[in-house]
């Protein structure tokens, strides 16, 4: 397999594999000219020991700038806390120009397209799982991993072929899967979730610090 088609299996800008989900880009795209509303690509660098995985691209946020978390609300908590803890060279990300770089870090999608209403359903998780699988499966692949929010988690469990019954998302988990890799699990770093407190600033930073401290326990030997 030659880097481009691996490439292509990690990501596919031209990606239309749901219909409800290809049908609303279409009309989001021609009520928004200026906006990316396409599938939105992993962000950060692939041989990177952490990947955060989130649910899916936000209208005005990552749907319109076409980076992971860049210019909406959760991305505003996310950023300024892994840059916090060494993650990232900037605490904001507001455009794909800003200059901002992650540093042993990368962020990705459970599903890579806008869902109408922020909710992706079952069958658009699983049909999008297989660019999550083949990125977990590269050599050098994360070691450690945070799942922010229920269907993240399970789509992290789903691209390693293992049974969510066996690993329960629950805020603060911290669980060693059979390959030896950790799984991270946070409430998602929403709006909602900010603003009714169900996920407090401090709760946000004990995960990325648990992750922080998972990634410097990792040596330099391939696992």
């Amino acid at each position: 397999m030659t880097p481009r088609d691996a490439a292509a299996e990690t990501f596919d800008a031209e990606c239309r594999a749901c219909p409800r989900l290809a049908a609303f880009l279409d009309t989001v795209r021609a009520a928004h000219p200026d906006y990316h509303a396409a599938p939105v690509p992993p962000f950060g660098d692939a041989s990177a020991r952490l990947l955060v995985v989130g649910l899916a691209p936000g209208m005005h946020g990552a749907n319109r700038t076409g980076r992971p978390f860049t210019g909406d609300y959760a991305g505003l908590l996310l950023y300024a806390t892994l840059h916090r803890h060494g993650f990232a060279n900037q605490a904001r990300g507001d455009a794909v120009d800003d200059g901002l770089q992650l540093i042993d870090c990368r962020i990705s999608n459970a599903v890579k397209c806008l869902p109408p209403d922020n909710k992706p359903v079952g069958a658009e998780v699983r049909t999008c799982n297989r660019f999550l699988a083949t990125e977990l499966a590269a050599p050098g692949a994360p070691r450690v991993l945070l799942a922010l929010g229920k269907v993240a988690h399970e789509a992290v469990l789903q691209a390693l072929g293992l049974r969510a019954s066996a690993y329960r998302f629950s805020h603060g988990a911290d669980q060693v899967l059979p390959d030896g890799r950790r799984l991270i699990a946070s409430y998602h770093c929403s709006r909602y979730n900010t603003n009714t407190r169900r996920l407090t600033p401090e709760m946000f930073d004990t995960v990325v610090a648990a992750a922080r401290a998972a990634v410097d326990a990792l040596t330099a030997v391939p696992a």
